[in-house]
């Protein structure tokens, strides 16, 4: 299973702007150069996150960026979503799929069961949380220098 860029770039984006939201709203250009993504690709995964509902715009002294929710009610799973249908690590568990031994594959339920592990753990991992760590990261990282 991959997981595609648009994704792993706007779990860094939101990362970034909950990093920020003591109030003040994180501007494109400074979650660009933070997170090293080009100023252009950042431009598709900020309009995803806000059809998502994840992210709007804050406009007046300091315009950019801010969540709509906490970053402890967003989850890995809700950025996802904002690019992604569902988790398929198979093409056999898509909801389009025709295939013929679909209903007698002795695998498929396995799948399925994966698909199901992996919903959980993003679904139970809080945007709060990644915070959290990186948080901690770079206070290891102080430490050490």
């Amino acid at each position: 299973m991959r997981i595609n860029t648009k994704v792993r770039y706007g779990l860094r984006a939101m990362i970034e702007i909950a990093k920020n939201n003591d109030g003040k709203a994180v501007l494109q250009k400074d979650i660009s150069r933070a997170q090293e993504i080009s100023a252009g690709y950042l431009d598709t995964i900020i309009a995803s996150l806000k059809s998502a509902g994840l992210i709007k715009n804050y406009a007046g002294k300091h315009s950019g960026y801010i969540l709509t929710k906490s970053a402890v009610d967003i989850n890995v799973y809700d950025i996802y979503k904002a690019f992604e249908p569902d988790i398929n690590i198979v093409n056999c568990t898509y909801p389009s799929n025709e295939c013929s031994r679909l209903n007698i594959c002795p695998a498929t339920d396995y799948w399925s069961g994966l698909n199901d592990v992996i919903r959980e753990n993003m679904i139970n991992t809080s945007l709060r949380s990644l915070l959290r760590e990186e948080i901690v990261k770079l206070n290891k990282i102080k430490i050490h220098n």
